[in-house]
């Protein structure tokens, strides 16, 4: 059964858009870049989505292909996008069966709760493998196709006859813009992810590619909200009275700013970090996932649910 439009896509978009384009995308099974890529297909475009779970990551492509009949998504699943030759592997056979890759999202992340004092320098590792090395990665294996794309489909601020291409889109978080307790992996991570798309704006940007950067705050039903917020009702409602537009976001709403950027509208946005975060950065203080700040530093208690965790004598 085909997910309703409006719970994926605003009403602003003209079908047709992205006729006969190709998205390729990293963490594509995922709750946020899953919707990302079926707003683009909705609107005229074909999918190849990557993963390492086979099984969800083929599950996922198929349940994206009900957004536009005769819709081609593709899911390659059993890859790392710490693993270039892997990764490169799939964006050759993406190109292949699809005809090119004209937009591509670097979405594959890692996520979780912990004090410095139960980080270790392996999960650490893990988390900056994943988002920096894997969104380098993810440039690097698509960036021949999308320079391919951009020669094709002139970025010259008039009407394209033709349609957009030569596109990349890196998600972020806006941890590291402020600061944030239990995310000192994640914010180093994705400060390298910034930066991987400023200077790909800069050395690519001549040859007609954007880069840039969505940067998603707190999204409703998803796993990363699952993974770094407490369910409580009374955190929850306090969660979503720190945010200036009083309330989570929703998956669609990252979906526009993903189709904004991609479309003609986002012809001369390039280098660009974009909060889709209902202002909450701008408010940002030191709790985290309904844990207080300094008080849970300063009781001694342990975070829940890190892998191997243990308090260090720090």
């Amino acid at each position: 059964m085909p997910v309703p439009r409006e719970e994926f896509l605003g009403s602003t978009w003209r079908d047709g858009i992205f006729n006969d384009k190709v998205l390729f995308c990293t963490g594509g099974a995922g709750t946020i870049c899953s919707g990302q890529t079926r707003a683009f297909v909705a609107l005229g475009g074909n999918a190849c989505i990557i993963g390492r779970n086979v099984e969800k990551t083929e599950r996922m492509a198929k349940d994206i292909a009900t957004a536009r009949p005769g819709a081609k998504v593709i899911g390659i699943g059993a890859v790392d996008v710490r693993d270039p030759k892997a990764l490169q592997d799939a964006a050759d056979r993406c190109a292949k069966e699809l005809g090119g890759i004209d937009f591509c999202i670097a979405g594959a992340a890692g996520n979780f709760l912990a004090p410095m004092a139960q980080l270790s320098s392996n999960a650490f590792k893990s988390v900056m493998d994943i988002d920096a090395l894997g969104s380098y990665n993810t440039a690097r294996a698509t960036l021949p196709y999308l320079v391919e794309s951009a020669s094709k489909h002139k970025n010259t601020g008039k009407a394209y006859p033709t349609g957009t291409g030569g596109r990349i889109i890196f998600v972020s978080a806006t941890f590291h813009y402020t600061g944030k307790p239990l995310q000192a992996h994640v914010s180093a991570a994705k400060a390298a992810v910034d930066q991987i798309c400023f200077a790909t704006s800069i050395e690519f940007g001549p040859l007609g590619v954007t880069s840039n950067v969505i940067t998603p705050g707190p999204i409703a039903n998803t796993e990363g909200m699952e993974r770094l917020a407490k369910s409580d009702e009374h955190t929850l409602k306090r969660s979503k009275m720190g945010i200036p537009s009083g309330r989570w976001g929703e998956v669609k709403e990252i979906a526009d700013a993903t189709v904004y950027l991609f479309s003609e509208a986002g012809s001369y946005v390039n280098g660009h970090a974009l909060v889709v975060d209902g202002g909450q950065w701008r408010v940002a203080g030191g709790d985290m996932g309904g844990y207080q700040y300094p008080d849970f530093l300063l009781s001694g208690d342990v975070v829940s649910g890190v892998k191997g965790g243990k308090k260090s004598k720090l």
